[in-house]
């Protein structure tokens, strides 16, 4: 970073995580008397799309969502991985997407009752599936433990990015309820936008005429989308994928202008390399940015198709 050594910041950084935690009146583990305060497990579902690496680290549970291709049915994340559905995409009809089921919610609460006195469960949109409305079912079945279902209102990495602050404020010992504060906060500045590539998927998933892909498709048209009220709406249809690409590190510029610190995900269907080349030049043009590289796994990418690529940001 321009003007900053690694050493200054790293101290950045340790220190608005330090202010964070003081924010939200948190006391550590242990008070003066040795007695132990809550623990809380951190669970998300698998379009959250964290990397295991990152979930082993963090102690962060997931529970994954189905794709079905005819009487097969894979668990995206468990038996079936982002580059492996694109793969099989390609040669086979479009699959179906399926939300876990409340017994398997259950199953895993009741599990982690036997360690935990809380669980906060974050997941995908109530707008775009029934995920966390299963997990909200869940919750008022089991006995042994608490549960905090939490709605993201977004998917991918982003949703990532709350279930990777909660573990972190998990670990520092806040309680369930100052986490959800500051997710509730981290809300406020939280923005993301996708680009369709192929609009094959839009129309092959219904939600998309024939004619109106056939005319996109000519026009080069690659709509951005965002999520408005939990829902994935339009926000602009630009003509070329660099246009769109340019547009939507033109938004992020305007909140990075401000010069605080953000975190931002540059998400890919299977464009891992284009998605390496764009944070190179985005890094250089926002260095109070720490940028990411996530992907769209099988469920999302069911929807959005190969090709697609997106950006998420919030403030740190």
């Amino acid at each position: 970073m321009p003007g900053f050594s690694y050493v200054s910041y790293k101290l950045m950084q340790i220190y608005s995580f330090s202010y964070r935690i003081k924010s939200l009146h948190i006391v550590d583990k242990k008070d003066k008397e040795g007695i132990t305060f809550m623990k809380t497990a951190i669970v998300t579902d698998s379009t959250a799309y964290i990397p295991k690496e990152l979930r082993d680290k963090w102690n962060i549970h997931m529970i994954p969502l189905n794709v079905i291709f005819g009487n097969e049915v894979y668990q995206e994340e468990e038996n079936i991985s982002s580059i492996e559905f694109f793969e099989e995409v390609r040669n086979r009809p479009l699959p179906t997407t399926s939300q876990p089921p409340v017994g398997q919610f259950a199953e895993l609460f009741e599990r982690l009752g036997e360690e935990y006195d809380a669980v906060i469960s974050i997941h995908l949109s109530s707008g775009i599936s029934g995920t966390y409305q299963g997990a909200v079912t869940a919750a008022g079945m089991v006995e042994n433990v608490k549960v905090y279902p939490y709605d993201s209102d977004i998917s991918c990495m982003v949703q990532g990015f709350y279930a990777l602050e909660a573990a972190e404020l998990s670990e520092a010992g806040v309680e369930p309820e100052g986490i959800i504060r500051r997710l509730d906060e981290m809300k406020q500045s939280v923005r993301a936008y996708f680009m369709v590539d192929d609009l094959s998927n839009l129309q092959r998933g219904g939600r998309l005429s024939s004619a109106q892909a056939f005319v996109g498709s000519l026009l080069q048209v690659k709509p951005l989308l965002h999520f408005v009220d939990k829902k994935i709406v339009p926000f602009e249809k630009i003509r070329t994928r660099k246009k769109a690409m340019k547009r939507i590190a033109d938004l992020l510029g305007e909140d990075a202008a401000s010069g605080e610190e953000y975190k931002a995900v540059i998400i890919h269907a299977n464009r891992e390399q284009e998605a390496i080349e764009w944070r190179e030049e985005l890094q250089a043009e926002y260095p109070n940015v720490e940028f990411l590289i996530g992907y769209f796994g099988a469920v999302i990418g069911t929807h959005l198709g190969e090709g697609a690529m997106g950006m998420g940001w919030v403030k740190k």
